[in-house]
């Protein structure tokens, strides 16, 4: 009986082996999309859209850390995915548009802001499983945005470029986030402030009206 038993015993004990050693080696493949969402992995060709998370604003303002410039009280963008690879990986999409509404400026000397338009589109959106996000043009070009003000001196087109921008994705509430990413002026009047820093949370981004998650 003894002999049975220890028999069992080792049996059974092989069997649990055996158990988390498969269990070790399958996550990778059983891990999922970079991109997922309840209803499963986003695919190649899915278009994601994400509007201002609610009670926030999309702000152009002249420093880093103050609150003279262009605030806008809409914004919104869709991206196409162009990979979506097992997680732990990258995806990427290809950003195809930009949107600022309801904008309005508390600069001296400008009445109002006629539009900001996102220009050089699109640009390329990369999504990491740790959560960082960038964003950058195609090659030779920029990340460019063209404000449009309203002044005593009648209408002035400022245009801001930066290299390349980069975000946050939080699983928190689906968002991406971008904070005091830095624009150059490279064409405008002396009411055009020299530099911009761009902020803005999009929340939730969704894919067909669900949430995405990063992984």
């Amino acid at each position: 009986m003894r002999t049975r038993s220890r028999s069992r015993s080792l049996l059974a004990l092989a069997g649990t082996v055996a158990a988390l050693s498969l269990a070790a080696v399958t996550p990778a493949s059983a891990a999922g999309a970079v991109l997922t969402t309840a209803n499963g992995d986003v695919a190649v060709g899915d278009v994601l859209n994400a509007s201002l998370a609610s009670g926030t604003t999309a702000t152009l303002y002249s420093s880093a850390t103050g609150t003279s410039g262009v605030s806008c009280a809409a914004s919104a963008f869709n991206a196409t995915v162009t990979d979506n690879p097992t997680a732990p990986g990258t995806a990427t999409e290809s950003l195809t548009a930009h949107t600022f509404g309801g904008c309005t400026a508390n600069v001296l000397g400008v009445l109002g802001v006629t539009s900001v338009t996102v220009n050089n589109l699109p640009y390329t959106t990369s999504v990491g499983s740790d959560g960082s996000v960038t964003v950058t043009p195609a090659a030779g070009s920029t990340v460019q945005t063209t404000v449009v003000l309203r002044t005593l001196l009648g209408s002035i087109n400022c245009v801001y470029q930066a290299p390349s921008l980069t975000g946050v994705a939080s699983n928190a509430d689906n968002s991406i986030t971008f904070t005091s990413q830095h624009f150059t002026k490279t064409s405008g009047s002396s009411l055009c402030f020299a530099n911009g820093y761009f902020t803005a949370k999009y929340a939730p981004v969704t894919d067909a009206g669900a949430a995405v998650t990063v992984n």
